[in-house]
């Protein structure tokens, strides 16, 4: 089993045709991932040839799910059209949407998620790499070649931290990766992602990665009390950042103690999550737990 992602995922991709699209179309389909279509609505009818295989271009979601069956969409279009684009696949019935876009306003999100909710699709990011179960299937961004499978579940709000551990733990491998990106609103929170890989046979153990501002971690640290049995290791990005600056994402916002790295890794480890300083001491904290295991 993976987490919201298997190799029988098909998958369609918005806005493939543009050029982000295109580029990680044909990188998701070299690392195993089944794409079964485009939506465009202006490209209707046309086909796609990537090195890998030919990828008909539908005019709606609707239309892709009907002739392809499609459960998940990868969105790849410009801010100003991301809700539009997810309501169009809430709409079609896709269950798990992959918003990859960045800069999407904050109201949009939080209108599109809010109907997504009510229609019980899931919504991934938006501003995030997507998710990736090594080996089975690649939504998004993330580099298919870092690490292969194992017994790690990863859960992260910053892309390139993502990578990094996905790097720095390749020699234990994981079971899904999922970067959920780091605006005030998103679709799915660490703890959804805790919660399935609680539930998830394949996964050992969960990497949690946090960063400053917001109370997202100190809240996952309150479920992880209640809910989670599994051991957690956690890494908080930001130790260094100035109060009151905006860092990096948009979430990223700190005032006063709350929203500190500080206060983040107190809660983790009032939890019982053991918290690295840096992502290669909490790769290794990890290592030494799954090693103590096997």
């Amino acid at each position: 089993m993976a987490v919201f992602l298997t190799e029988q995922s098909k998958v369609i991709v918005q806005g493939m045709t543009g050029s982000e699209g295109t580029k990680h179309t044909t990188r998701m389909l070299a690392s195993g991932t089944d794409v079964v279509g485009g939506v465009n609505p202006r490209k209707a009818g046309e086909v796609v040839s990537f090195p890998t295989r030919d990828v008909p271009v539908f005019g709606t979601v609707e239309a892709a799910v009907r002739q392809t069956g499609a459960d998940v969409s990868v969105v790849f279009v410009p801010p100003a059209f991301t809700k539009d684009a997810v309501v169009e696949a809430v709409d079609a019935g896709v269950p798990l949407i992959v918003v990859i876009t960045e800069g999407v306003p904050v109201a949009d999100t939080a209108e599109f998620f809010t109907y997504a909710q009510a229609k019980g699709s899931r919504i991934i990011g938006p501003n995030c790499p997507g998710l990736i179960t090594p080996g089975r299937s690649n939504v998004g961004i993330i580099p298919a070649d870092i690490t292969g499978a194992g017994p790690i579940g990863l859960v992260s709000k910053s892309g390139t931290l993502t990578y990094q551990m996905m790097f720095e733990l390749s020699d234990y491998g994981f079971s899904t990766c999922i970067g959920i990106g780091g605006d005030p609103v998103i679709g799915t929170t660490h703890i959804d992602a805790l919660a399935a890989f609680e539930a998830d046979p394949e996964t050992e153990l969960i990497v949690m990665i946090g960063e400053i501002g917001g109370d997202a971690e100190e809240r996952a640290a309150a479920f992880i009390t209640e809910h989670v049995t599994k051991p957690v290791v956690g890494y908080v990005a930001g130790f260094t950042a100035p109060e009151g600056k905006t860092m990096g994402h948009a979430g990223a916002i700190v005032s006063g103690s709350s929203g500190t790295a500080q206060a983040k890794k107190d809660a983790l480890e009032a939890a019982g999550v053991r918290v690295g300083k840096t992502p290669s001491e909490t790769a290794a904290i990890a290592r030494s737990i799954l090693a103590a295991r096997h």
